[in-house]
């Protein structure tokens, strides 16, 4: 559960960078993409405390460019959408590791309650 909720941090997070890269300083993707790196780091205590080998991110060259800023706001609604069905699925498995759960539920409470809805006011203005 542990390499599954980073890969998907690691995805969101190159696929935020991509979208500044091509389409410069934006929000709310500049704020997001800090926020992307907190949740990889909180995640790695994980894999430290549990002996877990952290899997190597190779999401930067697996992203693809959207084609406006526009469309980049709805592949963030649709990411953290995911991120969060993600998280429910992934909770069902803590019930023994109180730490795991306790980061998890911080994780989704982000793309829930901070992150969808960025993307979703940036979706709804078009840019």
């Amino acid at each position: 559960m542990l390499v599954e909720a980073i890969n998907d941090e690691y995805k969101a997070r190159a696929t935020y960078k991509n979208v500044i890269e091509h389409f410069g300083d934006v929000r709310p993707f500049t704020n997001i993409v800090e926020a992307e790196g907190r949740h990889v780091s909180a995640l790695l205590v994980l894999f430290a405390k549990y002996g877990v080998e952290v899997p190597e991110d190779t999401w930067d060259s697996r992203v693809q460019t959207p084609q406006s800023i526009t469309e980049a706001c709805k592949v963030g609604v649709e990411a953290e959408i995911e991120n969060v069905k993600m998280y429910d699925r992934l909770l069902a498995f803590t019930d023994d590791y109180p730490d795991i759960r306790e980061i998890f539920i911080e994780l989704q409470s982000a793309s829930k309650e901070r992150h969808l809805p960025a993307f979703e006011r940036c979706a709804q203005r078009g840019a």
